[in-house]
């Protein structure tokens, strides 16, 4: 995954998959308690409302949302589903691979820096 990429100083690729997986754990908790809320932005992007910097821990939306379908409760998925019935459209994988994002947990949408 790209953001098992983006290390720290002197941090193992291992040592930073292991923290990515860790974040994904607690954004999949928080999900399936409602503390975090999953948006869909207009192009079908996803963004994280209520998940701090902190949190995020450098991992994007985008890297957590990958890594949420593959290793994420039930329950977190189902919060994905929620919120793209409630936004009247799917997380598109290819407005997600080309870099929509939100900084602002989908207050605004931008395009790939």
């Amino acid at each position: 995954m790209p953001c098992d990429t983006r290390l720290k100083a002197k941090q193992t690729i291992q040592q930073r998959a292991v923290e990515v997986r860790a974040m994904v754990a607690r954004l999949s908790s928080a999900l399936a308690t409602g503390r975090v809320k999953a948006m869909i932005g207009p192009q079908g992007a996803i963004a994280f409302a209520g998940l701090s910097d902190n949190e995020r821990d450098g991992v994007t939306d985008a890297c957590a949302y990958r890594r949420l379908m593959v290793e994420g409760s039930a329950l977190a998925k189902a919060a994905v589903t929620r919120a793209e019935q409630l936004a009247g459209r799917a997380v598109d994988k290819r407005a997600i691979a080309q870099g929509h994002h939100s900084h602002d947990g989908g207050q605004t949408w931008h395009h790939g820096h």
